[in-house]
């Protein structure tokens, strides 16, 4: 069961890394959106303006960083912003989500970020004197209470 979400990180580090480099070297063939609909507006511009070139390289280290266990976090966190994104895309401009792969790609991340979790609520809570105190009310960021020795989550990571 541990191994799950080391897969899923893995599958997904690679989908990223994959479709990123194939911006570049156009492994596959990706098939554009009908001339004239608001969604090739918008990939044009994308493509047009070199945006698009910065989230593939973003992608590609993203997914780099996911498929190291040591920067798992820091990919999730990188990825799972571009992923909305394209998520966002879908839904506004393509009619929903239904891409199998769109699919596919946003449960692998759900399986990550929830083996991950403890690990995402430090990086929102924690500060560089140690964890965060947020359950209290009128408590300040970084609470001095905690020892930083003692890390985010009581220690487990």
């Amino acid at each position: 069961m541990k191994k799950i979400p080391c897969i899923a990180a893995l599958l997904l580090g690679l989908a990223f890394v994959f479709f990123g480099l194939n911006f570049f070297a156009h492994f596959v063939v990706v098939p554009s959106p009908p001339a004239g609909t608001p969604a090739a507006a918008f990939l044009g511009a994308m493509y047009g303006s070199g945006y698009l070139a910065l989230v593939k390289v973003l992608e590609i280290l993203g997914g780099i960083l996911l498929i190291v266990p040591r920067t798992r976090v820091l990919g999730l966190i990188l990825i799972g912003a571009i992923l909305f994104n394209i998520a966002c895309v879908h839904q506004f401009f393509f009619g929903g989500i239904k891409d199998p792969t769109l699919i596919g790609l946003i449960v692998l991340a759900l399986v990550v970020t929830w083996s991950k979790l403890c690990a995402l609520w430090c990086v929102n809570t924690c500060c560089s004197s140690g964890c965060c105190d947020s359950g209290k009310e009128g408590s300040s960021c970084c609470s001095s209470e905690k020892p930083a020795s003692s890390g985010c989550c009581g220690g487990n990571k």
